[in-house]
């Protein structure tokens, strides 16, 4: 029995492998010595906001004179947390764009920092109930993602 090869599976082959050399070059467009000080210097970043989230959530909830100085207090924690996940994701971006396993490594591994920010939002949270005011975490988070990516222009390096 004779089989006819048929042409039909070739332009979907070509394309999936078009796509991973596209991938493989992209990723290895920076040495590990070029991009590793890049991941560090967003990587350090986000190090010094969670030693400041971790003393906050630590702390006694503060209290304000009035609802502005709390509000400013919150808005100010939460640029914070913008400003470390926008870090977090700038170190893996800054990864991506090589192709050694450590650096990358290095760069994903804190992203589970992300859950002192978690922490962050629910001690405000509850600091406010206290307060007899209100904080969502869901429209803290929505906040969170809708700002990211501004921040991330901000502080991308050239």
């Amino acid at each position: 029995m004779v089989k006819f090869f048929t042409m039909r599976p070739v332009p979907g082959l070509l394309t999936v492998l078009l796509l991973g050399w596209a991938a493989a070059v992209q990723a290895g467009d920076l040495t590990a010595d070029e991009a590793r000080p890049r991941v560090e210097h967003h990587l350090i970043e986000a190090e010094q906001i969670v030693r400041h989230f971790e003393t906050v959530v630590a702390a006694d909830c503060p209290h304000f004179g009035t609802a502005a100085e709390r509000r400013a207090y919150i808005d100010g924690e939460v640029d914070r947390v913008v400003l470390l996940v926008a870090h977090l994701d700038e170190a893996w971006s800054e990864a991506k764009r090589t192709s050694d396993k450590d650096v990358r490594r290095a760069a994903k591994a804190p992203r589970a920092q992300v859950s002192q920010a978690q922490s962050l939002v629910t001690k405000l949270r509850t600091c406010a109930d206290g307060d007899g005011a209100n904080v969502e975490p869901r429209a803290v988070w929505r906040r969170i993602e809708s700002e990211v990516p501004r921040r991330r222009a901000e502080i991308a390096l050239p």
